[in-house]
């Protein structure tokens, strides 16, 4: 199923982990000046990818200057780790068993630290990212495992495990 995913969809390697493939870009471009101070450029207002992570693999720790919204699509259950910036931690779990509190959708806010992982039980998960204002790589910045845990020394294991430097 999930190299059946990757054909399909023309799923790339991403630099944070898992494969993706960008759906959408908006023709509406936002101006520099109509954005907040952070960003160095022109943004287009939105954007969205298809995102697969298969167990074993992980979405390392990284920020990005706008909110994401996350959407559960197939597979089996998502966690997304969430660091704020007071330092607290929530744990999202995206999927399809709403029961087990898992939820279709949810937002990391911009400048958030964040990582993701397929649950124990998951063998995949595919879901999408959209993002406003659109997605920049210039907009991207990915943890470095020695320097967050200097910021949020409680969550020292789990930054360790889920950096990639």
């Amino acid at each position: 199923m999930i190299n059946d995913l990757i054909a399909q969809y023309n799923l790339l390697p991403h630099p944070e982990g898992g494969y993706y493939k960008e759906t959408y870009r908006s023709n509406l471009v936002l101006k520099q000046q109509s954005l907040p101070k952070e960003f160095d450029g022109d943004r287009n207002s939105s954007t969205a990818i298809y995102f697969l992570l298969e167990k074993g693999n992980f979405s390392a720790f990284h920020r990005i200057k706008s909110d994401e919204c996350w959407h559960f699509y197939a597979g089996q259950t998502l966690l997304i780790y969430v660091i704020d910036k007071t330092g607290q931690l929530e744990i999202i779990k995206l999927g399809n068993n709403v029961l087990a509190g898992e939820v279709f959708q949810a937002v990391v806010p911009a400048d958030c630290w964040f990582a993701s992982e397929p649950a124990p039980h998951s063998d995949f998960c595919f879901v999408g990212c959209t993002v406003s204002p659109g997605f920049d790589f210039h907009d991207f910045e990915l943890a470095n495992a020695d320097d967050l845990t200097k910021n949020y020394p409680e969550h020292q294991s789990l930054i360790e495990r889920l950096c990639r430097k």
